[in-house]
């Protein structure tokens, strides 16, 4: 069954896509907590970090150099922002489609609290 990334990369569900290619597709977070929340995903399902191969090593480099990409088109690369990639449920991962969340445009402190 696709998970709900899968969809939106797929375009069969929307969302506020920022960026797309043959590897990843990013879009807004649909509940932000920050000014720019970006969702780096790639197009292929991985599930967790933990299922990562070594074959995705290009892929996972990607997600970072996107990532960073968007970070200077946002606004918040010379500012600063935060990278986080969640795994398993005591590491808060939600959907189970590796992903990385791109989070600036303000102060964010020593975590990020659910506002």
């Amino acid at each position: 069954m696709p998970t709900l990334f899968e969809k939106i990369i797929a375009r069969q569900i929307p969302g506020d896509i920022v960026h797309q290619d043959d590897r990843v597709t990013a879009f807004r977070d649909i509940h932000p907590r920050a000014p720019v929340h970006i969702l780096v995903v790639p197009n292929k399902p991985i599930p967790t970090a933990n299922d990562i191969a070594d074959s995705d090593e290009a892929l996972i480099g990607h997600m970072f150099t996107v990532a960073r990409d968007l970070a200077k088109r946002e606004g918040i690369a010379e500012s600063g922002y935060r990278l986080i990639i969640n795994c398993n449920g005591d590491g808060g991962q939600e959907v189970y489609h590796l992903h990385v969340h791109l989070v600036g445009g303000a102060p964010l402190g020593p975590m990020i609290s659910r506002a």
